[in-house]
């Protein structure tokens, strides 16, 4: 995993949403996706995961995201971050709350904390669109030109799902997903000042593996076992601590020769796998995103005037 944060301070208004939602993603493709041999496949294969999360988010949030081209590692997301005061997040996220998750979630969070829980902080990171999904401050006008920007190392990966697949290949389609998770806001503070929403969420384990929790965890040391949970004592998915890598992505246990258990947000690729986005859903419904009520499937082939805000870069590398 690479950083890279610069600070600068802005400030902010308020925002409002029109009646009708509709989450758009709007794909730039660089000149090296434009370019390749493959761009038509490249494309598609994109855009058909774009199609999913337009179908599954009704937040009224358009995302900008550039698509391009990387000669190392497997996949790469670049992407400005918010620092805003915490009582503004948690009032907009409890006012934000439409599904039983998030109803689960937030007896686990005070509306009146004016610090995180987690590391007493009272600034948290937001990402742009997940600020603008939860209707903090002027994003929409003066920060979308690109919420981020993903890269890619396509010469390495099944470009789509259908016809021959090489098993040595990694899925272009589970990692197009993993990238479009984290320009949207999932992601860990650790390594940085300051806690990200997702990190409200990482509890200890209770013995050896995350079968259970208990308390919240925000270490990055690699002996502690850290668990993305919901209602405090069930472990949805085991958090990445090892010291390589995303701390915000799930630890990796598939294998090549036994891809069945990867999963989208694993913190490395594994050959071979086909991830679907399953327990992300929940990440994302958690931390501020409105889900429509019916399943979607797998495609085929951010309430206070002015307060402050710190912005910076936050890049961060999925190792293959």
């Amino acid at each position: 995993m690479q950083h890279c944060f610069r600070v600068a301070a802005l400030a902010l208004g308020l925002a409002t949403s029109p009646a009708f939602a509709s989450f758009i993603i709007v794909p730039t493709w660089a000149s090296a996706i434009a370019s390749d041999a493959n761009a038509a496949t490249i494309e598609a294969t994109i855009n058909s995961v774009i199609s999913t999360y337009e179908a599954k988010i009704t937040d009224n949030v358009t995302v900008n995201i550039t698509f391009d081209e990387m000669s190392t590692g497997l996949g790469q997301s670049s992407v400005p971050v918010y620092g805003i005061g915490y009582s503004t997040f948690i009032n907009a996220l409890f006012s934000h709350s439409a599904s039983v998750d998030d109803a689960t979630a937030l007896v686990k969070l005070s509306k009146t904390a004016t610090s995180d829980p987690v590391d007493s902080q009272t600034l948290i990171f937001l990402k742009g669109p997940i600020a603008r999904a939860l209707g903090v401050g002027t994003f929409a006008a003066n920060h979308t030109t690109n919420d981020g920007t993903i890269s890619l190392k396509t010469s390495i990966m099944n470009l789509s799902r259908t016809g021959g697949q090489n098993s040595s290949y990694y899925d272009l389609q589970s990692v197009v997903e993993h990238e479009i998770d984290e320009v949207l806001g999932l992601g860990s503070g650790l390594g940085l000042s300051y806690a990200m929403p997702e990190d409200l969420f990482r509890y200890a384990s209770v013995g050896s593996s995350c079968a259970s929790v208990s308390g919240r965890s925000y270490t990055a040391t690699t002996t502690a076992k850290s668990c993305f949970s919901i209602n405090g004592s069930a472990s949805l998915a085991q958090f990445n601590n090892t010291g390589s890598g995303d701390y915000g992505d799930w630890l990796t246990t598939a294998t090549q020769s036994s891809p069945g258990s990867a999963r989208v947000q694993d913190a490395t690729g594994t050959p071979g796998a086909q991830a679907n986005l399953g327990v992300e859903w929940q990440a994302l419904d958690v931390i501020g995103y409105t889900m429509a009520a019916t399943a979607t499937p797998e495609p085929a082939t951010w309430m206070l005037a002015a307060p402050i805000m710190v912005a910076g870069l936050l890049r961060r590398r999925r190792i293959s």
